[in-house]
């Protein structure tokens, strides 16, 4: 579908009228006419949020096939805030309230790869998006855009946009070639008070400008994606100037100020809070993005000394964001008196049986798909010791991308240079159990949807690489006992950012501080020649910037696919039929103190 679609002013002005709502519970009661001292007119009501939903309706894991769990017991789902979202309207009146998300909708679990990919809502008469239906049903107001949105290319955001009943937003991702929003850029709703007045709500939606690069291949040439504090600049104004008497802003974009994705982009990819400092008018901002708890934070606005609040409702329906605001009627409007936020844990509550049995049978289709067996494994393999040691689990990624690396050079100029791939442990619980292999084995060693490129590297850069790597780990003096649950996430580095590189053989010593840990790199039994040319079987996240990893943006690109390495993953043990580890694992590096093994 073309990206003027919905053109800007159609859009804007269809969700720009908003919905008039009627009612006020939530009023003190001796709240009346101002004037003749008595008191001014107020107004509460309560604005709720979820952020980085990642297609998680139900509390179950697709990739070990169980109801969900954590140390911590966080429970995930839509179906659970459903249930929050249905207590906080009962107490607070359904008329007195917004429901917003903050992006990452559409991927993340194999239900929303199952109907992007395997029975796609892009089909002639294909289904609607299960998340689709269940916002829907849960009566959601507005959502910005997540980068992952993009992940399956904007053929499929536009038929899950067109199945949404309220608008995805996004200020600043613009068509490429009129530069004008190729979203709504905000919506804007009239809440109906019991003093005549209606208070005007404006929501602005904001995306992270790494979509450039972690999804070029779905949007170079299509699409722009400039700062969101420049598009807040821009817009918040406007809102205020069309009447908004609240405005909030709904930001696909972490709190701390840093970006994974260094100078590449001229943009801060964690910008929430450099919005709410340097942009006046804003009262509250739903935070996306990062996957961290931020049940209540507050920036003070350089211009204004006023104090926005953030909150950010960690991740896949764990939490819901309560922003509850106080208003006053004063000089012919209303103002925000007070604004503070919480967040609500969905382990609390039940699921929502108006959810569950709304989407059953999109369920069941799914759990018997990832239950399909597709090969056999001689051992069992697990990615528990991952993080801190080189295990056969990561070695079948790093084995899958170099073997498919090699077979798309076969025959070409760099046919004959060695091949190494890096990998990361994406998830600490991840399985192939010994026995029968299944779709859901296989994929949950791959929770996202990246694709496998080849890059070319010399032996220094992949030195510099590594280091980079290595700043993963927490200093740790020679001598002492190693705590393995402190040792990791240096300078909350997340695992996913952490690579091995298979194909070279190398120690990282923890002792020593970030920078200076890899010793004794070797290929082939020898000390790497640091003008050597190799191939690197790399993702594209990776590949594109993602981590901010030194040298792979720049070089040169010899070969890239658009499969999924999921997919990849799961075609190589169904031609495989047996995976063996003895026959591809070997401990290729260690962590170690002043030259002594760590483990």
């Amino acid at each position: 579908m073309p990206l003027n679609r919905r053109t800007f002013l159609g859009t804007s002005a269809a969700v720009g009228a908003g919905a008039a709502i009627a009612g006020g519970t939530a009023v003190p009661a001796e709240a009346h006419e101002h004037g003749h001292g008595r008191p001014p007119k107020r107004y509460s009501f309560t604005v709720m949020g979820t952020t980085d939903l990642h297609g998680n309706v139900f509390n179950w894991d697709y990739f070990t096939d169980k109801e969900f769990d954590d140390k911590a017991h966080n429970d995930v789902g839509l179906a659970k805030i459903s249930t929050l979202v249905d207590q906080v309207r009962a107490e607070k009146g359904r008329r007195n309230t917004l429901m917003i998300d903050a992006g990452d909708t559409i991927q993340g679990t194999q239900l929303s790869y199952y109907y992007a990919k395997v029975d796609p809502i892009t089909a002639k008469h294909g289904p609607v998006h299960p998340m689709a239906q269940a916002m829907n049903a849960i009566g959601y107001d507005a959502a910005a855009l997540g980068n992952h949105e993009f992940n399956y290319g904007i053929p499929v955001l536009r038929k899950f946009e067109e199945q949404c009943d309220f608008p995805l937003l996004g200020a600043n991702a613009l068509d490429a070639k009129t530069l004008r929003p190729a979203f709504a850029p905000y919506f804007i709703k009239r809440v109906r008070t019991p003093h005549g007045p209606d208070v005007k709500v404006a929501v602005l939606g904001l995306t992270n400008p790494g979509i450039a690069i972690w999804d070029k291949a779905n949007v170079s040439g299509k699409m722009v994606f400039p700062g969101l504090e420049e598009q807040a600049a821009k817009w918040v104004p406007k809102l205020r100037s069309m009447g908004a008497d609240v405005v909030i802003v709904s930001a696909h974009s972490g709190s701390s100020g840093t970006s994974s994705y260094g100078d590449q982009l001229p943009y801060i990819e964690n910008a929430a809070g450099l919005v709410a400092e340097q942009v006046p008018g804003i009262d509250a901002i739903l935070v996306g993005h990062a996957h961290t708890e931020i049940p209540e934070y507050f920036v003070e606005n350089k211009a204004t000394g006023k104090k926005v609040v953030l909150s950010e409702p960690l991740k896949w329906g764990q939490r819901l964001t309560l922003f509850d605001f106080d208003l006053v009627w004063a000089k012919g409007r209303w103002s925000v008196e007070k604004v503070g936020a919480q967040v609500l844990n969905s382990n609390a509550v039940a699921e929502d049986p108006k959810i569950t049995k709304l989407l059953v049978d999109e369920h069941r289709k799914v759990v018997a798909y990832v239950n399909q067996v597709i090969g056999t494994s001689t051992a069992a393999m697990t990615t528990a010791e991952a993080a801190w040691k080189d295990e056969p689990i990561i070695d079948l990624i790093n084995v899958v991308q170099a073997e498919t690396v090699k077979a798309a050079l076969a025959g070409g100029e760099y046919a004959a240079l060695p091949v190494l791939s890096q990998a990361s442990c994406f998830s600490r619980t991840a399985q192939i159990p010994s026995g029968n292999v299944t779709i859901k084995d296989a994929a949950g060693l791959y929770p996202f949807e990246n694709t496998l490129e080849a890059r070319l590297l010399t032996g220094a850069q992949l030195k510099d690489y590594l280091e980079f790597s290595a700043r993963y780990y927490v200093q740790t003096p020679a001598g002492g006992v190693v705590d393995t649950s402190k040792l990791t996430n240096a300078d909350n580095t997340p695992d996913y950012n952490y690579d091995a590189v298979s194909g070279l053989t190398y120690e990282i010593d923890i002792a020593k501080a970030a920078g200076a840990r890899i010793v004794g790199l070797s290929f082939g039994g020898k000390a790497i020649d640091p003008a050597a040319q190799f191939v690197l079987a790399v993702n594209n996240y990776r590949a594109s910037g993602g981590g901010n990893f030194p040298h792979v943006p720049g070089a040169k690109q010899l070969w890239a696919n658009s499969e999924e390495i999921r997919n990849t993953i799961i075609s190589w043990v169904k031609a495989k039929g047996s995976v063996d580890p003895s026959a591809f694992a070997s401990v290729d590096w260690k962590l170690t103190r002043d030259g002594v093994p760590v483990f």
